[in-house]
């Protein structure tokens, strides 16, 4: 009986915000949600539609200036409760978003985009404008994007898929994997946990990959060309594929595939490089049994 009126009482003080304002071609979102779910979708309005529920101790602030559109959560008595949005924008529309325990995701978008978080996952998927997601504790998921890429964490897992433009990705704590990539450029850093790259070497490109404490499982394809150079400190080196060494450094290695035009820097302090043909580079299940069995004997 007593959680029935719980219930009850609950429903009662919910509250539906839905507002609609017209925008031009210039204008740019902006926001802030304390706690809770932001989910922005492009449509193919000149139009900004925010649909919120929250509590009624937390009120949604929608403000218009001449060049940007506010949306921001307050608190009647102390910090906003959870509150959930549901946002319609133009594709064309710039995108700041931030949030302390906030879960966000953006879909669609042609302009670019910043988000950051504390606790909280952020997802974004297709998209041709510049990309910029931070998590403090939280998994980045960024599919389908065509403009650059710069996401981090510092406790959480990054995956990428399907993205042809420059990336950079950098975690403290989680493994980094990308699949499906088709960028010139690559940077991907990782303090404790492993790197899966599943994607092209262009001629020409960038790619480099570092693991303090995590193993490296990288693709190269049969008809790369690309200078490689190796360095670990207390692991292994392995190939699916021959290779020919050149130079030999204490802990250092250098190869050559094909031509060389491409520049691929493999390095870390404790755990293993594996090469491996596109397709194999991947997280399978008894690689990750491994990493997890790893990380509990430490």
């Amino acid at each position: 009986m007593l959680l029935t009126l719980f219930s009850l009482a609950s429903l009662a003080l919910a509250q539906q915000t839905d507002t609609t304002i017209a925008v031009e071609p210039g204008t740019r979102l902006s926001v802030n949600n304390y706690g809770g779910e932001v989910v922005v979708r492009a449509w193919a309005e000149n139009r900004v539609r925010v649909r919120a529920s929250h509590s009624s101790r937390t009120r949604v602030e929608i403000g218009r200036g001449s060049q940007s559109v506010t949306v921001r959560t307050e608190g009647y008595r102390g910090p906003p409760q959870l509150t959930d949005m549901e946002i319609s924008v133009p594709r064309w529309m710039p995108l700041n978003l931030s949030g302390v325990y906030t879960h966000m995701t953006i879909e669609g978008m042609d302009a670019n985009v910043a988000a950051e978080t504390v606790e909280g996952d952020v997802s974004l998927v297709g998209g041709t404008g510049a990309v910029t997601i931070k998590s403090v504790e939280g998994e980045v998921t960024v599919r389908g994007a065509k403009g650059r890429v710069d996401v981090g964490s510092i406790e959480g897992e990054i995956r990428i898929s399907e993205t042809t433009a420059e990336i950079v990705a950098e975690t403290v704590d989680g493994d980094i994997i990308l699949q499906g990539i088709d960028a010139p450029a690559v940077d991907a850093n990782t303090v404790d946990g492993d790197i899966y790259y599943d994607g092209a070497i262009k001629n020409g490109g960038r790619y480099r990959f570092a693991s303090h404490d995590g193993d490296l499982t990288i693709s190269v394809a049969e008809r790369a060309n690309v200078s490689v150079a190796v360095s670990t400190f207390d692991g292994e080196f392995d190939a699916s594929f021959p290779v020919q060494i050149t130079e030999t450094r204490k802990r250092r290695f250098t190869f050559t595939i094909g031509n060389g035009s491409a520049r691929l820097e493999l390095e870390t302090f404790d755990g293993d490089i594996r090469l491996r043909r596109p397709g194999q580079a991947r997280p399978d299940r008894d690689q990750q049994m491994q990493h997890d069995k790893r990380k509990h004997d430490e």
